[in-house]
Order: structure tokens, then C-alpha cells, then sequence
């Protein structure tokens, strides 16, 4: 298993149940094929330019171990996310 940061950017209008239950969603298909080391919510942030006309947006940043195929279904359903503005995957060499 390789080791990764994933950083989650979710709408800062979207409802907070819907945004939960997406992270939930995204956390589950890690956790089915890896282990998650840490998570940390960042909350509201300012970005450093807007992204579709959007100035803040809500941070998530997630540590977690999986097999390389993992990273590919997890891409792909974040990107499908109505909910997800913007992630991405790192993998951490130690």
C-alpha cells in the first residue's frame, strides 16, 4: 500500500448535510480498500483566485493509505460530485 494526502474543496454553498454525506460517500471508498490515518476540516477558507465565480471554499484534507487502483474510482466520483468544486491526490513518499 502507498500512502496519500487527498484535499477536498467543496462549494460554500452547498448544504452541510449534502456536503457530509458526499465526504461520507468519498471517505467509504477509501476506507473499502485502504486505511484513513487522519482527517482534518480546515472549514472556510479564502481562495487564492475564484474558481467559477466562487471567492472561499470549504477544505478537507484527508491522509490515508490504499492500493494505487483505489485513486482512480475516487477521483472519478468526487468529479461527478455536485457538491466537490476541486480535488486532489498526492501520494506522500516516506
Amino acid at each position: 500500500m502507498n500512502s496519500y494526502e487527498v484535499i477536498l474543496m467543496f462549494y460554500p454553498d452547498a448544504e452541510s448535510e449534502k456536503r457530509e454525506k458526499q465526504y461520507e460517500r468519498l471517505k467509504g471508498i477509501i476506507a473499502g480498500a485502504g486505511v484513513i490515518k487522519s482527517e482534518d476540516e480546515w472549514g472556510m477558507r479564502k481562495l487564492a483566485y475564484e474558481i467559477e465565480d466562487y471567492k472561499e471554499a470549504y477544505y478537507i484534507l484527508v491522509e490515508f493509505d490504499a492500493e494505487p487502483g483505489i485513486i482512480k474510482e475516487f477521483s472519478r466520483i468526487a468529479s461527478i460530485s455536485d457538491t466537490v468544486m476541486r480535488e486532489m491526490v498526492v501520494r506522500v513518499d516516506e
